[in-house]
């Protein structure tokens, strides 16, 4: 390795040079901030501006990148920066979404009646018991979209099938809200969801009806669960005799009109 001597500065003022004793020649260096920190011996502040160095995002859009639902590994990719140097940076973000999402689950959806008096979490948590889900296995995160707002997530495994649902949430004096973005997050906020159907009861054929009474039957029997026993009657046992008419016809020749009583119990005006 060769040894430069520092000779002096460009009349930029922006470059050092410097010459090499042996030979003469001459190099120059830019005169940045890495180079200041070196001749200090800030080794900290060195390794700050390497990091910087080695990849084109800034701390600052790390930070909003991580902000925005990128995972570490996803800007290291990315940055090509090293996994362990940017969770340097991800580290305050990744604790600001998760207090995102947890604030989030305190929320209250949004329904066509208003919010509910439920919070998130005990709307899904309903939802997931009823559809033999478990919660415990479920994980939140949240981000921020373009517009600002705060983006609650929560993915969920069910046999081979990865689930996700999305609300929005707005922070208030009550706790927040949260809406419904997609299909899924919908579903868990239905209050119908997970609700049995509702049966139908089986149709059976219906007899057709006679005009006859079954006198096996009373009208006791559609209110009553047990029959009554009959009461003795007064009268006796054997059924009355009908009236008969000795003379059928009146005195005019003409067949006599039967009796109101004779009617009603189907005799004729002869007395059959």
């Amino acid at each position: 390795m060769r040894e430069l001597e520092v000779i002096g500065l460009q009349p930029d003022g922006k470059h050092l040079v410097c010459a090499d004793r042996e030979t003469g020649e001459k190099f120059r260096m830019p005169l940045n901030d890495k180079l200041r920190a070196a001749a200090r011996g800030d080794i900290a502040r060195f390794g700050q501006i390497e990091i910087e160095m080695e990849s084109t995002l800034r701390p600052r859009d790390i930070q909003a990148r991580i902000r925005a639902g990128a995972s570490v590994e996803q800007v290291a990719a990315q940055s090509g920066m090293a996994v362990h140097r940017v969770e340097r940076y991800a580290y305050p973000v990744l604790l600001e979404r998760s207090r995102a999402a947890d604030l989030a689950q305190l929320g209250h959806p949004v329904r066509e009646n208003g919010p509910a008096v439920l919070t998130l979490a005990e709307v899904v948590g309903l939802a997931f018991r009823a559809r033999g889900h478990s919660i415990d296995e479920a994980e939140w995160d949240a981000w921020k979209d373009d517009d600002g707002h705060w983006i609650a997530e929560l993915r969920w495994q069910a046999g081979r099938t990865s689930n996700a649902a999305h609300w929005r949430f707005q922070r208030d004096a009550h706790g927040g809200t949260v809406t419904a973005l997609d299909d899924t997050a919908a579903d868990l906020v239905d209050p119908d969801f997970g609700r049995p159907l509702r049966g139908l009861s089986p149709v059976t054929r219906v007899a057709e009806a006679t005009h006859e009474p079954d006198p096996q039957h009373t009208l006791d029997d559609y209110y009553e669960s047990t029959p009554r026993t009959p009461e003795p009657l007064d009268e006796p046992d054997e059924p009355k005799q009908a009236p008969t008419h000795p003379n059928p016809k009146d005195k005019r020749g003409k067949p006599a009109m039967p009796s109101w009583e004779d009617v009603l119990l189907g005799i004729r005006s002869s007395g059959h």
